[in-house]
C-alpha cells in the first residue's frame, strides 16, 4: 500500500468513526429531547449542534495525530489549530446540516435525517481534508509527495 493510499484509508476510517459518533450523539440528544417534550426544530437543532461538536473534537484528534502527524504542543498551538480546524469545518458543516435537514423533510418519520447526515458528512469530509491540508496543519500528511515517516 502506498503512503497516499494509507492516508486515504485511514482518513476514510476516521470519517466513518466520526460520522458514527456524530449520529449516535444526535440520536441520544433527540431521545432526551423527546423525553423532555422538546420536539420539532428546537430538538433537531440541539441534536445537530451537539453531534457536530462531539464529532468535530473526535475527528480533530484523529486527524492531528494520525493523518497530519502534527507534533505541535502547548495550549496556544492546540487552540490555534483547533480554531482553524473548526473554521474550515464551517462550510462542510453547512453542507452536512443542509443534507440532514433535507433528509428529515423528505422522510420526517423515518431515517431521512440519518441518511442525509451520512451523505452530507461524506461530501463534507472529502472537502475538509483538502482544506485542512492547505490551511490548518503545517506538517504535510504522509502522501506520495512526502513519503518519509515522521515521528508519531
Amino acid at each position: 500500500m502506498t503512503p497516499a493510499q494509507r492516508i486515504a484509508v485511514l482518513y476514510a476510517l476516521f470519517a466513518v468513526l466520526a460520522i458514527g459518533i456524530n449520529l449516535a450523539a444526535q440520536w441520544c440528544v433527540l431521545r432526551m429531547a423527546a423525553l423532555a417534550n422538546v420536539d420539532g426544530w428546537p430538538g433537531l437543532l440541539l441534536a445537530l449542534a451537539f453531534g457536530t461538536a462531539v464529532g468535530l473534537v473526535a475527528k480533530y484528534g484523529l486527524d492531528k495525530r494520525y493523518i497530519f502527524r502534527d507534533v505541535s504542543t502547548g495550549a496556544a498551538a492546540h487552540a490555534q489549530k483547533f480554531l482553524l480546524y473548526g473554521a474550515t469545518g464551517l462550510l462542510t458543516t453547512a453542507i452536512f446540516w443542509a443534507a440532514e435537514i433535507i433528509g428529515s423533510l423528505i422522510d420526517p418519520e423515518g431515517a431521512g435525517l440519518y441518511i442525509g447526515g451520512v451523505l452530507g458528512l461524506m461530501v463534507g469530509y472529502a472537502m475538509k481534508y483538502r482544506l485542512d491540508k492547505a490551511v490548518v496543519f503545517d506538517t504535510p500528511p504522509l502522501d506520495a509527495s512526502h513519503p518519509e515517516e515522521r515521528p508519531a
